[in-house]
This record gives C-alpha cells, structure tokens and sequence, in this order.
C-alpha cells in the first residue's frame, strides 16, 4: 500500500482484491475498481483487514518513538509529570498508511486550566528548539497553530502534535463534578474557546475508547477512510474534530443499535449512513464522565443541548461539541447518499441497526410531541408500503390458499399495531389471523392449527414464483406452530415486511349480531379453562377485533402516547445484554391507555405527564390490578366468578379488555423488575424536566396524573364488595 495516505502517491484510491501480505502491506489489484463504496458488502471485512488496519509491529516501533520523543524532552528540563495519548493513537484508530496523533504532555508547574492558557505557547516555543537542535528530529518539526513532528516507521506515518496540558484527573482517577466546575469557570475567568482544554481529558478519552470491541474499531477504520475519500474532493480541509465525530457517532450506532462484539460490518456502515444523512437532527452524548446531577454541569449540557444540530458532544468535555461543522456535515450528507445508494450496499433487503439520530432520554419534556413526529410517526409512503403488503397477503389467503379446498376463508382480520394505528416508523411488520371453517371450536384450533399453518406455507411456496415474490420463513422452534412467521419481499415494495399469519376459530361470527354472539363465545371459553392444559390468553387470536377495537378509535395524540411507551420498551430490551422475558408489549400499550383514562381522558393532553404516568405505573407494578368491562361484565355467571378469581390472582393483574382468560399482567410470569429499576431510572431524563426559565436554578419535575393502581368491581358499577378475607360478595342489581 505504501505510503499513498501521506499524500506521496497519485492521490487515487488503490484497487483492492482479498487476502495479506506478511509485512502487513495490502495485497490489492490494479483491475479493481477504485473506491470503498464499490467493494461488495459481504466483502467489506476482508478490505478492512488487507487495506485498512495497520502493522502491529509498525505501530509498536511508532510507541517506542512517542516514548524516545517524551525522554528526551525531559531529559532538558521540560518537566513532563505525565503523558497522554490522544488523537487516533490513542484511541487505537490509527488507519494504515498515515495517521493523526497527539502527544499530551501533563506539565507538573500548571496547578490549573488558566496555567495552560496563559503558558502554553511560550512551551511550545522552547519545545519546538530543543527538537531543531535534535538531529533526529530536526527535520520533522512543523510549527503553526500546533507544534507537529512528524514520525515515519516502515510506510506507516504518523503526525503527532504536541500539547502541554493541565491534567486535572489526578492522574487517571474518574472526575468529580468538582473538576468540570473548575473547567467552566476556567472557561468564563479566561475567556477560553469550548472544547480548548479538551485536551485534558485525554486519558478519559482511550478509556473510553478502550471499551470498544475489536470490529467496532474496524468499522471505525471503515467510516475513516471512507470520509479521507470524501476529503480528497473538498476544496477546503475540514477541521481534526470532525474526524473525531464521525468517530463517536459510530460508537452511538452501535451502542444503540447492535452493542455485540461480532456484527454484520456492512450493517453498521449503513448505520452510520444514515445517520450522516439526519445530521441536521443529530444530538448524542454520553453520561460516562458527567451528567445532570451537578446543577453547574447540568447548565452547561442544557445549553450545549438546546444549540443548533448537528451536536456531537465529546464524552469527556461537555463543552466540546465536535459535531458543530455545519457546512462539512452537508457535504457529508451528500457523500453518505451516494455510497448508500452504490451497488455494493444497496443490495436487498439492505438491512441496518434501528438507531434514532437523538436518544429519547435527552429529549426535553416540551419537545416530546416534536420527537415523534420526526421519529416514530411512520411517514405516508412507510403506511402506504405496510398496507400494500397485507393486501398482497389477505388477497393470497382470501383467493387463492384454500381454493383447491374444502376449508373456506370465513374472514381475514388485520390486526397488530399497523392495524391498530400505532405502528413505528421503524419495523415494517403486520399480524394476520384468518379464519377459517374448518376450525370449529376452540380445541380444533388448538390441535389442528398447526396443520394449517403448514398449508399455508407450503402454498406460499408454490405462488411466490408465479407472483414475482419473494418469501423467507422463520423456522419455529416449536413442533407444532400456531404462527407462520415471514418475511415479504416484492418488486412493488420498497422495503421488506415481516408478517405472522395466525389461523384461529371463528368464535365471534361476523359480529353481526353484536355483543349478544360475545356472551357465548366467553362462555365457551370459560368452561375450557378448567382443563389443566389451558394456558390463559391462548385463544387471544380469537378476539383480535376486539382488540383493534379497543386501541383504533383513540384519540391520535393517544396513539402518539403509546408509540412513544413502545419505543422506550425497545430501548429497555435493547439494553438487556441477558434478554430476560419482559412483560409483552401489549401489556404496555393497556397499561397506556389505562393511565390516560384515569388521568386525562382529553383528546389533546401533555405527553411528558401521560408518558411519567405510564412509568410510575410500571414501577408500582406490585400493585397493579387493572381491567375493563367493554366486551364483558361482572352481571352474569359464570363470568362474574371468572372474573372475580381473576382479579384476585398474584400481582400484576392486567387483563386483556378482549380476552378474560389473558392476564398479560402475568404476576411472577415476567421480570416486570427489571422494566421497574429502568423506569425508576428514566425518571431522572430530560423528558421530565419541565421547561421553565428557572431551569438553570431550579430542577422542576413533570408530574405524574392522579391514576388509581387498582381497580375493583364496584369502581366499574357492580354492586360486589370485598370480605375481611380479601374475597368479593354481592351482585349486580
């Protein structure tokens, strides 16, 4: 490869085939075209690996050079107590060929952040002569802004500048509040531009860095070369803090979105992609070394927050924004659009990491409703999309799966949160049940469902051809599965779709009749649950209108309500490394209409307040008894005593408003712990800071609605009461 990074070869980009040379040099051919965004994607980790990582043994003599540089400069007097490495260096990003560096140098006579400011270049001045006096490295010295040497070890170059600098970490201790207060009145007392004295905080910086797993740091190298790409066409050079940026916002995605140790590379360069593209919207930061709980930090991340976006803030200096580069951003937006739309990485179905360009826990409490709009409202083309592919599908299963068959189509049911009008922007996915007339009762769903999911399947197969689809199935671990779960692709969509398509027992007719077919339907269903093999809500498919019902007429700031709770669910099972069995989603989204009921009830309301409420409710979890008497009552038996030993089971008691036998509270069945200690923790975010101008002095919390955690039979009218015992008598008059 030699030296064609440093600028000494024609300036092009080498053509690449797989594979290593020994020495570490690439192994590359000259009939490849040239350009990263022209390798396949499922050949992306053999380009890092022979083009972009540099040679060991390389980077091993480069050390003992920075290490010869800094004994030589304490060796005349220049009283270096410690040194940093920062820059690519020190975050082991170092790209093969040529490379950016920094040597700080932690002077023991500056006792603080002033010293730096005041003293710092006269040390430079004294620096930069004893390195001219010094035969080796007479020659590599640059000074201009920064004091530069240049060292150059078998083809790989790096260009080290040195800093001195204030270190106000007590050499490698985690800072305290304490020390980011000095820093913001160092700033104010002299004058100091944000992010000068990021420099020390260097150390912060290769720990930071040093948690990142091998590959992330090679799709690091990945987005690096590509953006040194990008470069060559610019006119003006863009300043170091954007190479630093594009840094931090890959370690963002991944965090966000993958946090495994072995990843699809091509996956996470979309990420990173399309995250470019929203850099108007982008906001990241970490809480690592600092956070909100110090009232002057607090002040200063609110004003960094409330700046224009893009904002990339350096985990170690909350007045760094290194994302501030406006004009750069926009030309890197262009450049993300064009590798994204390549060959190589615009292959079907293109997948990447569901990463938002802003974190919802840094979102303020007033810009909540502006948060789902550009985040997880999904778009009209995304509705249009989703809506095409269950027709695709209903039409499938109406006209064309059961023709050759003595088993009718009674009806296809849309059901799920795209049914329900609480789809995300992100997750193309449907639920399906079709009915059909074979299965006649709740036990032949039960033993034969199973069969026709097979049917179906395997006419899937037969049609996907003729139909111009393309189909791919999740294999189920279960023997025998009650859902056909896939994946629809077609030349009509832009995007894939995943669909469950679940046969079920027509229990409630066509509903014809009303509520008068419910009563037997429940009843039916009651009596089977005194077999011992009943699990509760197994039927649940049954009543998967009642369901939609419940949840589609709500007002659509509701609605809005219930994808933000979803999203913030994601994030907690996201973040889960164990991925323990959290209560269901549904669960959540009862839960959320719950809180609204009882708390507000209004068609517009404070989404900050709504959202506190659905947490609170997940933290008191204990308590929770929760139930509705839409499609079903306390008046008659067998239902009241059903429904009465229901409500008495182990909390959480959260019963499905369409099913009676579906407790999706589950008492000990889900770590409904684990959701609590998350929320308990979000209760110190952004979202519920309430945005008065006394933020700066005051902290002023959203709070929660007045929502009851239990409710009981006389709250929903019927004339039952509770015994001493804990029990319930009565009945309704």
């Amino acid at each position: 490869m030699g030296n064609w990074l440093a600028g000494e070869s024609s300036g092009e980009s080498p053509g690449w085939s797989p594979g290593h040379s020994s020495g570490g040099s690439s192994v590359w051919s000259p009939g490849w075209p040239s350009g990263v965004s022209l390798v396949p994607a499922h050949k992306l980790d053999e380009y890092i690996q022979a083009n972009l990582k540099p040679n060991e043994g390389c980077l091993r003599q480069i050390d003992q050079a920075a290490d010869a540089i800094c004994a030589f400069l304490r060796s005349n007097g220049i009283s270096v107590e410690a040194v940093a490495k920062g820059g690519s260096y020190g975050r082991k990003t170092v790209l093969r060929g040529f490379s950016d560096g920094t040597l700080v140098l932690f002077m023991g006579h500056f006792q603080q952040f002033q010293d730096q400011k005041k003293n710092q270049y006269k040390l430079l001045d004294l620096i930069e002569q004893l390195l001219k006096n010094h035969e080796k490295y007479k020659n590599s010295v640059n000074r201009g802004d920064t004091l530069e040497v240049a060292v150059s070890i078998q083809g790989q170059k790096m260009l080290l500048q040195l800093l001195p600098a204030f270190n106000p970490l007590c050499f490698g201790e985690n800072p305290s509040s304490r020390v980011y207060r000095d820093l913001k009145k160092a700033m104010d007392q002299a004058g100091a531009s944000p992010g000068e004295f990021a420099a020390c905080f260097t150390t912060l910086q290769q720990q930071f860095f040093d948690r990142c797993p091998r590959k992330l740091k090679d799709l690091i190298l990945l987005v690096k070369y590509w953006y040194q790409e990008c470069q060559q066409k610019w006119t003006a050079p863009p300043p170091l803090s954007l190479l630093y940026a594009l840094e931090l916002l890959t370690v963002y995605a991944w965090e966000q979105g993958c946090r495994e140790e072995d990843f699809d590379v091509a996956e996470g360069v979309r990420t990173v992609l399309h995250l470019i593209r929203q850099s108007a919207k982008l906001c990241v930061y970490w809480t690592d070394n600092y956070n909100f709980e110090d009232e002057t930090v607090r002040n200063t991340l609110l004003h960094q927050l409330r700046s224009q976006r893009p904002i990339i803030l350096d985990p170690t200096d909350p007045t760094n924004n290194v994302g501030r580069e406006d004009v750069f951003w926009q030309l890197l937006t262009e450049e993300a659009q064009a590798w994204l739309s390549s060959p190589s990485l615009n292959v079907s179905p293109g997948p990447c990491w569901n990463v938002l360009p802003a974190p919802l826990f840094i979102t303020p409490s007033h810009l909540l409703d502006k948060f789902i709009g550009d985040f997880l409202q999904p778009n009209k083309v995304f509705l249009e999309q989703i809506k095409r592919a269950v027709d695709i599908i209903c039409s499938f299963l109406k006209e064309h799966c059961f023709r050759y068959s003595s088993t009718n189509v009674l009806k296809v049911i849309k059901g799920g949160s795209s049914a329900k009008g609480t789809a995300l922007k992100n997750g193309s996915d449907a639920d399906i049940v079709v009915f059909l007339s074979s299965l006649n009762s709740y036990r032949s769903q039960k033993t034969e469902r199973s069969l026709f999911v097979q049917e179906i399947r395997k006419q899937l197969e037969a049609c996907q051809q003729a139909y111009e689809w393309e189909v791919e199935f999740e294999i189920s671990k279960w023997e025998a599965p009650r859902v056909l779960s896939f994946t629809l692709k077609s030349k009509h969509l832009n995007e894939s779709v995943d669909f469950d398509v679940l046969p079920a027992y027509d229990a409630l007719g066509q509903l014809r009749s009303g509520f008068t077919s419910r009563p037997k339907a429940y009843k039916e269903l009651i009596e089977l649950c005194a077999s011992p093999s009943f699990v509760g809500g197994e039927f649940s498919t049954c009543f998967t209108e009642l369901q939609r019902n419940f949840i589609e007429p709500r007002p659509t700031k509701l609605k809005s309500l219930l994808r933000l709770v979803k999203h913030w669910y994601k994030q907690c099972e996201r973040k889960m490394k164990a991925k323990p069995s959290l209560p269901p989603k549904y669960a959540l989204e009862l839960l959320t209409v719950y809180a609204w009921e009882q708390g507000s009830g209004m068609n517009d309301f404070d989404t900050a307040e709504g959202f506190r409420t659905v947490l609170d409710l997940v933290i008191k979890y204990q308590q929770l008894c929760i139930f509705w008497t839409v499609n079903y009552d306390f008046q008659d038996e067998p239902m009241r005593t059903f429904l009465l030993t229901q409500i008495q089971k182990k909390r959480p008691v959260i019963l499905d408003p369409a099913d009676p036998t579906g407790d999706v509270g589950g008492g000990d069945r889900w770590s409904w712990h684990l959701l609590a200690k998350e929320a308990k923790g979000w209760l110190s975010s952004l979202c519920f800071q309430l945005p008065s101008r006394d933020l700066e002095r005051q902290r002023g919390l959203v709070q929660p609605w007045k929502v009851p955690v239990v409710q009981t039979p006389g709250s929903c009218g019927a004339q039952i009461y509770p015994t001493v015992g804990g029990g319930y008598l009565g009945r309704r008059f």
